[in-house]
C-alpha cells in the first residue's frame, strides 16, 4: 500500500511521466524475459546444445535489456528536446542487438531449426529492445527501414541455416507484429509524454507571465502613486526654500505640508504593496485641482463624477492623477480644464491644458504613464487618446462604456471644487505662490 500512497501523492504530470516510462520499460523487459525463457525451454535443454551457448543467449538478452533501458531513457530525453543522445551509444546498442541475434541463431541451429519453432519468437525478442529506443531518435521512415532491414537479415539467416518456409513465415509475422508494434507503442507513449511536457511547460510559462504581469502592475501603480506626490513635494520644497531665504515664516507651513505629503505617499505605497488601494474619482478631481492651483495653474473641473460604477471611477481616477502629474512635469501650463461627461453610452473624461512644448504637453514623454493608463482602461473596455489640440494646447480624452444598469441621461456640467482640508491647503498654497510671484 505504500506504493499506492506514493502514487497518489504525485501530481498529474508526474503520474503521466511515470506511467509512460514504466510502460516502455515494461515492454522492453518483457522482450528480454521472452528471450531468456525460450532459451531454457525443454527443447533447448534436451537438445544437447552447449550450456555455454545457452548462458550466452541469456546473458546477452539481460545485458541488452540493461543497456537499452538506459538508452531508452536517453531516447526519451532527446524526443522531448532535453538533450541529444550520443550516436556512439546508439551504435553500441545496435552491436548488442546483433550479438544477441547471432547467439539466438547459433542456439537455434544447434537445437535444429525444424525442431525448434519457437526460434522465431526468440529472434523477434532479440530485436525488440533496440528498435524501441531507435524509434525515438530517428524519423518514422528511418525506423521502418531499419526494421525492414532486420527482417530481411533474419529471414535470410534462417534460410541459410536450413529453416523451412513455415519458420520464415513465422519470422515475418513475428517481426511485423513484434518489433513494429513495439516501435509504434513506444512512439505513442513518447508522444503522449511530450504533450504532457508541453502542458507542464505552458503552466510554468503562465505562472512566470503572471508574476511578470504583477510586477508590471506594481510598477505602474507605484509610478501613478508616487509621480504626483513627488512632483508636489518638489514644488512645495522649492517654494519653502525661496520663502526661507526671504525670511518668511510661511516656509515652516510649506515644509509641514511637505512632511504631511511624504507620510501620505508612504501610506499609499504600503497600500499599493498590499494590493488593496482604490481610487475615488471625486477625490482625485479635487486633489488634481488643488495640486495644479498650488503650482499656479488655473484649474477648472466640470461635470458630476457621482453615479459611476466603482471600476469606471477607479480607471478615470487614475487618468486624472496621471494627467495632473504630466501637466506639472511637462510644458509650461497656465490653464487646465478637466471635464467629466456622461451620455447614454458611457462616460468621457477630458483633460486639456495650454503651454504645450512642441505640441506635446502633458503627454510629452512616451514613458510608462500613458501606457499604464491604456492598460487600466482596457480592463473596463475603455480607450485613451492623447495629442495636440488647436491653439498650442494638449488634450487627453478617456472614454469608458457604461453597463446598461449604470447608464443614465446626460447631466449638465457643473463646477466642482476640492472639498475639505485638501482644498483649503491648496488655496493657501496658491495664494502664497501668487504673493511670491507678485513680490
Amino acid at each position: 500500500m505504500r506504493w499506492l500512497r506514493g502514487w497518489r501523492k504525485r501530481g498529474g504530470f508526474a503520474q503521466a511521466d511515470l506511467y509512460a516510462r514504466a510502460t516502455i520499460y515494461a515492454l522492453l523487459w518483457l522482450a528480454v524475459a521472452l528471450q531468456v525463457m525460450f532459451s531454457v525451454t525443454r527443447p533447448v535443454r534436451h537438445s544437447g546444445a552447449p550450456t555455454a551457448l545457452i548462458a550466452a543467449s541469456c546473458l546477452l538478452a539481460v545485458a541488452q535489456g540493461v543497456y537499452c533501458t538506459s538508452l531508452a531513457s536517453g531516447g526519451l530525453a532527446e524526443y522531448l528536446g532535453q538533450t541529444t543522445l550520443s550516436r556512439r551509444l546508439v551504435a553500441f546498442g545496435a552491436g548488442l542487438m546483433v550479438m544477441s541475434l547471432v547467439a539466438v541463431l547459433v542456439l537455434a541451429s544447434a537445437v535444429g531449426l525444424r525442431d525448434f519453432p519457437d526460434a522465431a519468437v526468440m529472434l523477434c525478442a532479440a530485436v525488440m529492445p533496440f528498435t524501441m529506443t531507435h524509434s525515438l531518435i530517428v524519423r518514422k521512415r528511418v525506423s521502418a527501414l531499419v526494421q525492414l532491414g532486420a527482417l530481411v537479415a533474419v529471414c535470410g539467416a534462417v534460410l541459410l541455416l536450413g529453416g523451412d518456409r513455415q519458420l520464415v513465415g513465422a519470422c515475418i509475422a513475428g517481426m511485423v507484429c513484434g518489433p513494429a508494434w513495439y516501435a509504434i507503442t513506444t512512439r505513442c507513449s513518447a508522444w503522449h509524454l511530450g504533450v504532457m511536457w508541453k502542458l507542464h511547460e505552458a503552466k510554468d510559462v503562465e505562472a512566470r507571465l503572471a508574476v511578470a504581469e504583477e510586477r508590471l502592475r506594481f510598477g505602474r501603480d507605484l509610478h501613478d502613486v508616487m509621480g504626483r506626490n513627488l512632483a508636489v513635494i518638489a514644488l512645495k520644497s522649492e517654494l519653502a526654500v525661496q520663502l526661507a531665504r526671504r525670511g518668511r515664516p510661511e516656509a515652516v507651513d510649506q515644509m509641514t505640508e511637505v512632511q504631511r505629503m511624504a507620510h501620505e505617499a508612504h501610506r499609499e505605497v504600503r497600500d499599493v504593496v498590499r494590493g488593496y488601494r482604490g481610487v475615488d474619482l471625486a477625490t482625485e478631481l479635487g486633489g488634481a485641482q488643488g495640486v495644479l492651483e498650488a503650482a499656479g495653474i488655473e484649474c477648472t473641473v466640470t461635470g458630476p463624477p457621482d453615479g459611476l460604477p466603482a471600476d469606471v471611477q477607479s480607471a478615470l481616477g487614475w487618468v486624472v492623477r496621471e494627467a495632473a502629474t504630466n501637466v506639472l512635469r511637462h510644458g509650461d501650463a497656465r490653464r487646465c480644464t478637466v471635464a467629466v461627461a456622461r451620455s447614454a453610452s458611457g462616460a468621457t473624461l477630458t483633460v486639456e491644458n495650454d503651454g504645450a512644448v512642441g505640441g506635446s504637453g502633458s503627454g510629452a514623454s512616451p514613458g510608462t504613464g500613458l501606457a499604464g493608463l491604456r492598460e487600466r482602461l482596457t480592463a473596463v473596455d475603455g480607450t485613451l487618446t492623447a495629442g495636440p489640440a488647436p491653439g498650442g494646447r494638449f488634450r487627453l480624452t478617456a472614454e469608458v462604456p457604461l453597463p446598461d444598469t449604470a447608464r443614465a441621461d446626460p447631466t449638465s456640467a457643473m463646477r466642482t471644487s476640492a472639498p475639505g482640508a485638501a482644498a483649503e491647503a491648496a488655496e493657501e498654497s496658491a495664494a502664497e505662490t501668487t504673493e511670491e510671484a507678485t513680490a
